[in-house]
């Protein structure tokens, strides 16, 4: 047997593979990046509302602690069932405010960002009434105090209009009363002042466009269609453009966490008086520590007839 016979016979001695070995493999490979694809889309809708907020319950610091006057106030909260549950926060009084009639008063309704609970918002709400401002401060529901269970984007929006209505129990007017929120805060202020035209004015301290332009912000969610997945929308650069009031954007150039880029993209968007102020190397949550100068001026000028 020649060289060339015996190579013939030893490649036909080789098994040929039937396209059907190695198909098999790829479709359950492909079968399971799908369906581990699919699971995380399915995460990322249920479990949406323990990536948007973070509360905690225990109240680590008060008002008193920076040697401000405070009373706790709980909040009745109606639920469409017909069942209410109380929202937790306080109300500090400004001694020079309280000296004027209840008609020429100014009060701010500070709405907190989505982490801990008041406690960390005790030292600025305490730097807001010693502007010169009266301040109402609450907890959304599943904060702090405040009952109910885990909160969502439509929950926190009922607290806060709650909240504008205890005010308005209260006796004060809508052109007496300044909303002001951070961060996510920012979001719901915004919102609630689309429902309240009349509002005198609203602080926006280190918010958001939307919560689709942030998620858009980290790698590991641009593989998903985010765009349908997020229902907790928070789409406040589609909301400015419907406001009437005042509006005064601040966030600072050194924001870990939102970037400042975001308030000059919703600052740009409103139509209505507005006024941007960037603070040179403020952080998400130090706006006001940074710069206390430019800080205060800034809010006190722009609501300064």
């Amino acid at each position: 047997m020649t060289e060339s016979s015996l190579n013939e016979v030893q490649y036909e001695q080789i098994p040929k593979r039937s396209p059907k070995h190695w198909v098999r493999p790829v479709a359950i490979a492909g079968i399971t990046i799908a369906s581990l694809y699919g699971a995380v889309c399915a995460g990322l809708w249920f479990g949406q509302t323990r990536l948007v907020f973070a509360p905690k319950k225990e109240i680590t610091t008060t008002p008193a602690k920076f040697n401000a006057k405070y009373e706790d106030v709980l909040i009745p909260v109606k639920n469409a069932n017909g069942t209410s549950e109380n929202i937790s926060g306080w109300w500090l009084p400004n001694a020079k405010q309280e000296e004027k009639a209840i008609g020429d008063r100014k009060v701010i309704l500070y709405l907190h960002g989505n982490g801990k609970n008041i406690s960390a918002n005790a030292s600025h709400a305490n730097r807001l009434m010693r502007m010169g401002f009266s301040v109402l401060v609450i907890d959304y529901r599943g904060y702090g105090k405040s009952e109910g269970g885990y909160p969502s984007e439509s929950s926190v929006y009922t607290d806060a209009q709650t909240a504008w209505d205890y005010l308005m129990q209260k006796g004060f007017k809508p052109s007496q009363v300044i909303i002001y929120g951070h961060s996510l805060g920012g979001a719901i202020t915004i919102d609630l002042a689309t429902k309240h035209p009349d509002v005198s004015g609203i602080i926006v301290d280190a918010s958001f466009t939307s919560m689709t332009d942030m998620a858009s912000l980290d790698p590991k969610f641009r593989v998903f269609p985010i765009d349908l997945l997020i229902h907790q929308r928070f789409d406040s650069i589609g909301k400015v453009r419907s406001l009437t009031s005042p509006v005064l954007y601040i966030h600072g150039t050194a924001d870990e966490v939102i970037p400042s880029a975001m308030s000059q993209r919703l600052y740009d968007a409103t139509t209505s008086k507005k006024k941007l102020v960037f603070i040179p190397n403020g952080g998400h949550n130090t706006t006001a520590e940074t710069n206390e100068s430019l800080y205060r001026d800034s809010i006190l000028s722009f609501f300064t007839p």
